[in-house]
């Protein structure tokens, strides 16, 4: 993930079946960034000799890390700046390892005119396996009327 690349869409903008993803490897500095943010120090996403003896047999990624690529997109991308999180659902399915390249996607999949709500599929995917799904719902802003 470089620099964000913003696309703006207005509420009257978007329909059912629009669709974005960014592609993102993770790297350790993301990792130790991450749990620095959070608080989280879980030696399994920061301690190689810890992880090793784990199920993963190495260093994983927070899962709430992962998830936070979601907000990438719906806060650059689709619907992008202006959109307001109002609820997102997670089902955790796999580990993230550190030099992983995550695919991140969204969909649009229900619009519901008052109060201008969206209704999202959201999913992550390494190796083309899903790691994470689940829903997202944003509040987006009206185009403004144009002036007469």
């Amino acid at each position: 993930m470089s620099a964000p690349n913003f696309t703006t869409y207005f509420f009257e903008d978007l329909a059912v079946g629009m669709r974005e993803s960014l592609m993102k490897t993770v790297m350790n500095s993301d990792v130790v960034g991450f749990a620095n943010l959070s608080g989280d120090h879980n030696p399994i996403h920061l301690s190689d000799h810890f992880a090793r003896k784990t199920r993963f047999g190495g260093r994983i990624a927070h899962g709430l890390y992962t998830a936070s690529l979601i907000s990438a997109i719906l806060g650059t991308r689709l619907p992008g700046p202006g959109a307001v999180y109002l609820s997102q659902t997670l089902n955790f399915k796999g580990p993230v390892k550190i030099g992983d390249v995550v695919e991140i996607s969204v969909e649009v999949v229900e619009m519901t005119e008052k109060g201008r709500r969206v209704k999202l599929h959201c999913e992550c995917a390494v190796d083309g396996k899903v790691v994470l799904d689940g829903e997202a719902v944003v509040m987006v802003p009206a185009r403004e009327p144009k002036p007469a």
